[in-house]
């Protein structure tokens, strides 16, 4: 009958069969030898997938992971310059409002950057899903990259939202004095809280470590590196406290980009000295944290 199935000739079918058969060649349907790697340098695909879906994880939610963060940073600005600048109180030759505005923009910044790259790996292993980030062919170096570069997305969005905001806001004046501050501390800054955070992740083991991270450490380092005051206020003792904290260089090199001054050194080396600083830090805090997530820490057990 028309309908019926012709058999395939045994001929043909040894041919397509032996198309697809393991050759070192690179002819049309072949395959490399076992264990031959695919996939050599950079998985340039698999990066900015993984990228891409980190960015859209906290665009899904944006009014949460974007829009909340940047009301809440307002608040501060309000409530401090309401309650500090309200008699036309003057810091480093600025008003109170102008002088914090920075600190805030720059604290904002990298609290969502913890926030972000502290959930990736975390929700995973709570979940179940952190095969999903384990199994796909990236190595540990890229799988880090594309965790940090999404936090830092995520602290650019927040920063940018937050400065447009506070630049309607009455009595700030966000006139950049050294762009190129204002780029390197909050890149610096943003990288730096991206992998701690992906540290955290790791440790972690439910939510609550996480959130006592965030408030036992990135909170109390945030408030106390002068967001809201010089460290000149201080008492000697705790001014060399205060340069010990990392925020401390990030958020006065961030605000030197905007007011031309700082409580870092009286002269422009001494903040070109603390962005080298910095920059040397973030490399070799990311090689602990690439070595850590390397080992397979609490992740593969």
């Amino acid at each position: 009958m028309a309908d019926q199935v012709q058999p395939v000739p045994a001929s043909s079918q040894s041919s397509d069969d032996a198309s697809f058969t393991e050759n070192p060649g690179k002819g049309r349907g072949s395959f490399p030898k076992r264990g031959e790697p695919v996939i050599t340098g950079i998985n340039r695909v698999g990066l900015w997938s993984l990228y891409i879906k980190e960015v859209r994880r906290f665009l899904k939610v944006q009014t949460q992971t974007i829009w909340a963060p940047a009301v809440t940073t307002l608040l501060f600005l309000v409530i401090f310059t309401v309650a500090l600048g309200r008699e036309g109180r003057e810091i480093l030759g600025v008003n109170f409002a102008t002088f914090v505005a920075p600190g805030l923009i720059v604290m904002g910044m990298m609290q969502n950057a913890f926030a972000n790259s502290s959930f990736s790996l975390l929700s995973g292993k709570i979940q179940g899903t952190i095969i999903d980030l384990l199994m796909p062919p990236l190595s540990t170096g890229e799988l880090m990259t594309g965790i940090v570069t999404a936090a830092v997305t995520r602290a650019v969005a927040v920063g940018a939202v937050v400065a447009l905001a506070m630049a309607f806001y009455p009595g700030v004046d966000l006139s950049l004095a050294h762009p190129w501050a204002v780029a390197w501390f909050g890149l610096m800054g943003a990288i730096m809280l991206a992998l701690m955070g992906l540290l955290a992740s790791i440790w972690a083991e439910k939510f609550d470590h996480n959130a006592a991270v965030t408030n036992f450490v990135i909170a109390p380092l945030s408030l106390l590196s002068g967001t809201f005051y010089v460290i000149d206020n201080l008492a000697p003792t705790f001014q060399i406290i205060s340069r010990f904290n990392p925020f401390f260089y990030v958020i006065s090199g961030f605000r030197f980009g905007f007011l031309g001054q700082s409580d870092i050194g009286d002269t422009n080396s001494a903040l070109v000295q603390s962005a080298i600083g910095l920059g040397v830090f973030n490399l070799a805090f990311a090689f602990l944290v690439y070595r850590i997530l390397a080992s397979g820490w609490k992740i593969r057990s």
